[in-house]
């Protein structure tokens, strides 16, 4: 089991994409969105000020670096809220989830057969992958920089961290639950749904 990915929405894209970009060092997949009604998507190497002159609109900004995949999509915050987790899981694990899933009654909804999320009812979700090859290869991304821990504020960090942890059959202790070689803190402070990004340790 690997948390090897997040999703976060904000009102300020540009700056979060910058940050990662500039002070930690991720590269730029590419931006997806739209150009009048067609779907656009650009890689690294075209600047947002082309953009704007083409008409883009963003959807979704994703960004890399080592094993470790972020993707920012425009929202309503200003401080960046976490939509989803995403984690890599062997097949044993990944049925495990998803009959937790189902004994809780929680929403499971399947894209293409590709991405499976999970609603956890404590305002965040859960994209669960079991082994695919182009999994595999990002995991073992260059530098094997992986996420150490990430910190999340929450309104109730209890409630948010029990649901994972018994989602993903682990233990939390207080707001903390261990997940693979990662640790997710949810702290206090923070808003109802969502919780928000407070900061990342990466190893």
């Amino acid at each position: 089991m690997q948390l090897f990915h997040y999703h976060l929405v904000t009102s300020r894209v540009r700056d979060v994409e910058a940050r990662y970009v500039g002070k930690l060092a991720f590269s730029l997949v590419a931006r997806y969105g739209r150009i009048g009604e067609e779907t656009a998507s650009f890689e690294a190497g075209t600047s947002w000020e082309e953009l704007d002159g083409l008409g883009f609109r963003l959807r979704l900004s994703e960004l890399e670096r080592g094993a470790v995949n972020v993707v920012v999509q425009p929202g309503q915050w200003n401080v960046p809220r976490v939509d989803h987790l995403g984690l890599a899981l062997d097949e044993d694990q990944f049925e495990e989830v998803l009959e937790r899933a189902a004994e809780r009654d929680l929403r499971v909804q399947e894209h293409g057969g590709r991405r499976t999320f999970v609603a956890t009812g404590a305002g965040y979700r859960l994209e669960l992958h079991p082994p695919r090859e182009w999994l595999e290869e990002l995991l073992e991304g260059a530098g094997h920089l992986r996420l150490d821990e990430l910190h999340l504020r929450a309104d109730d960090p209890t409630v948010k961290a029990d649901i994972l942890a018994e989602l993903l059959g682990v233990r939390a202790i207080g707001g903390d639950v261990e997940v693979g070689g990662s640790l997710v803190r949810f702290v206090p402070g923070g808003p109802q749904g969502r919780p928000e990004l407070q900061g990342e340790i990466f190893a």
